[in-house]
């Protein structure tokens, strides 16, 4: 444990004045120095808290703000993101399953999990409940329901690609100052203050050697996946999840548009039947950022069912 986390994150100048700190924990995951942030009592009910691509654990800090004191809120950086290490070999989707599996088994080995995950996260969290469907009693998806299906005649373009970006790298964006992080924050959720964008920019973002700011995530994130996703596999992994399982929508958000009129709806109400869907107004896909208060209120009634 390093602690209490400070009102201040690095590189800002605004306070924000945060309702229920969290405590920050340096664990070894599979390898991997992974970086969690903890709110709440040790002895409460475990939630796991699943950010997304490009994202780190700590945007989750304004949603447990609202959050019931019975829970005990666990959000890691994922590996390559944030303050977690970077894996030298690249990464691929079935290790964040495996650094999951391993995680719920550091801080509740003995008891059905929680799982609420946001983009990338949500649809760890969904895989990770039909997968191990005895493990999990509620999975939570903010905002994201898969990804849309691959044709197999797009594998050769999808590995040349690949290729190509192993030999000519990709890079996260760099920014001349502070305020340039808080920008791009504002554009990804505009309905941030500029007190929350500052204050996350500090867990985005790092000063390098010549005084800019880079994003904090390994570039390697950035390469093509060379494996097509096949939706019809995932599918039969979601038809397996005994959970409770949520989704929660962003009114204004593309993939909620998406979700009303290119036929997933029905798709999924199939694969899971028991599955309970929420709309929040006002809110695009960083819904967790831009209306934390309405999220709460319904994962915490969704989560004590």
């Amino acid at each position: 444990m390093l602690g209490q986390c400070d009102a201040i994150a690095e590189n800002s100048n605004i306070m924000y004045q945060m309702k229920n700190s969290p405590t920050v924990h340096d664990i070894q995951i599979r390898g991997l120095q992974y970086r969690f942030h903890c709110w709440g009592d040790p002895k409460g009910v475990p939630v796991y808290l699943l950010h997304g691509w490009a994202d780190v654990g700590m945007s989750f800090q304004f949603l447990a703000d609202y959050m019931d004191d019975n829970w005990y809120l666990i959000a890691p950086d994922w590996r390559g993101f944030g303050d977690s290490d970077w894996n030298s070999d690249g990464y691929w989707f079935p290790d964040y399953l495996g650094d999951l599996q391993a995680i719920i088994m550091y801080f509740s080995p003995n008891q059905r999990v929680r799982l609420v995950g946001h983009s990338m996260g949500g649809n760890i969290a969904w895989l990770y409940a039909g997968i191990c469907p005895d493990q999990v009693s509620h999975a939570v998806s903010l905002d994201v329901y898969g990804l849309p299906d691959s044709k197999p005649e797009d594998a050769p373009a999808q590995y040349m690609r690949w290729l190509d970006q192993l030999d000519s790298g990709v890079n996260f964006s760099t920014y001349p100052n502070i305020n340039g992080v808080v920008e791009r924050l504002k554009k990804l959720a505009p309905r941030l203050s500029e007190a929350q964008a500052e204050f996350l920019a500090g867990y985005w973002a790092k000063r390098d050697a010549g005084g800019h700011f880079k994003i904090k995530h390994d570039p390697r994130h950035k390469r093509v996946n060379p494996v097509l996703y096949r939706r019809a596999e995932v599918i039969s992994c979601w038809k397996i999840i005994t959970a409770d399982t949520l989704l929660v929508m962003a009114e204004s958000s593309p993939i909620y548009k998406s979700y009303m009129k290119d036929g997933y709806k029905a798709e999924i109400q199939e694969a899971i039947p028991q599955l309970t869907e929420e709309v929040i107004s006002d809110a695009g896909h960083m819904l967790h950022l831009e209306q934390p208060a309405s999220l709460a209120g319904i994962l915490n009634d969704f989560l004590k069912s």
